[in-house]
């Protein structure tokens, strides 16, 4: 059976936010179903996804993801309706998830130290307010007294997708939500995470698949420094442990300790590199996005990493390797 794949804008911000129709529509021309974008300090994600619904109808739109602390429910269960009442044939993605400390703190808000009790409120909020009820609700986190959803949704409404790295968040989002997002996991630990999925219920599972079709030698050093920047964050640092990237993480902390930030670079290996931020040629690019299907991912979704000096060009060259023939 087709692997169904998507792309994600999320990594293409550099190209600027008016590309977005175009590449949207020569997405729906490369046979992706899906269109992804993200939200943290940048453009926002409702406003691209409309852009690309008008551009690409064809397409499934998602957010991966936008920060629940950012917008409350009621807002993001209307931003969302909106999408789906533009293009009734299409299915939304209502990808939430918790922010980083860093980018919350930029919006003035500060993270909680219950994100598990906090999302289950988020996401059974957003139930409440896509039924269409009148609802009434009060929890810890959110409120809202006699909200109705002033949008009339036909059969297809949006699907609830939750960020989930810890065992407690994939095991909540088994629970809870109709799909759970995987971010920055190499193929080979994609079997832990679903396990643990599972044990919650069977939610669908979707992953970004980070890839570059690029010479190794040019991209490599963007790889690293991307990387760094996640495994600076302890939640990414502690999966790539588990992941049997130990090693790396180490080092990598240890050297920035002492402010040697290009040995704290040269610590991430090829090996990390390659698990986690592929490099390499169109067949070997779709090789490995196909690895993420055969681990257990039901609908990949391509990152492309834009990494040479026409980044454009690589951007287009990874889509159309991720939608090139099975090997």
């Amino acid at each position: 059976m087709k692997t169904d794949i998507g792309v994600t804008f999320g990594s293409l911000g550099v190209l600027g936010a008016k590309k977005v129709p175009e590449i949207a529509k020569q997405a729906e021309g490369m046979g992706f179903k899906s269109f992804w974008t993200v939200e943290a300090t940048g453009t926002d994600a409702f406003t691209l996804l409309g852009a690309a619904s008008i551009a690409a109808p064809k397409l499934d739109l998602g957010t991966g993801i936008i920060p629940m602390q950012l917008r409350s429910p009621t807002l993001a269960a209307m931003s969302a309706a909106s999408l789906q009442t533009i293009n009734p044939e299409a299915q939304i993605f209502l990808g939430v998830g918790v922010s980083a400390p860093g980018i919350l703190k930029q919006h003035g808000l500060t993270a909680t130290d219950k994100p598990i009790r906090m999302m289950r409120e988020y996401v059974a909020l957003l139930r409440e307010c896509f039924s269409g009820e009148s609802i009434t609700f009060e929890g810890d986190y959110f409120s809202t007294k006699r909200f109705r959803l002033g949008l009339r949704l036909e059969e297809k409404k949006p699907k609830i997708i939750m960020a989930a790295l810890n065992p407690q968040m994939l095991k909540l989002g088994g629970e809870i939500a109709d799909g759970v997002l995987l971010n920055y996991l190499p193929a080979s630990h994609v079997g832990y995470s679903v396990n643990k999925v599972r044990e919650g219920g069977d939610a669908k599972i979707f992953a970004y698949v980070h890839a570059s079709v690029s010479e190794f030698d040019k991209a490599q050093t963007s790889a690293r420094k991307d990387l760094f920047n996640y495994a600076m964050a302890d939640g990414y640092a502690k999966m790539f442990k588990e992941a049997g990237f130990g090693d790396e993480v180490a080092e990598l902390r240890e050297k920035q300790k002492i402010k040697d930030r290009e040995g704290a670079l040269s610590a991430i290996s090829e090996r990390m590199i390659q698990a986690i931020d592929f490099i390499g040629t169109k067949s070997e690019v779709r090789a490995f996005i196909d690895s993420y299907a055969k681990a257990g991912v039901d609908h990949p979704v391509l990152m492309p990493m834009p990494w040479g000096e026409d980044r454009e060009k690589v951007a287009l060259e990874t889509m159309q390797a991720a939608m090139s023939p099975d090997i």
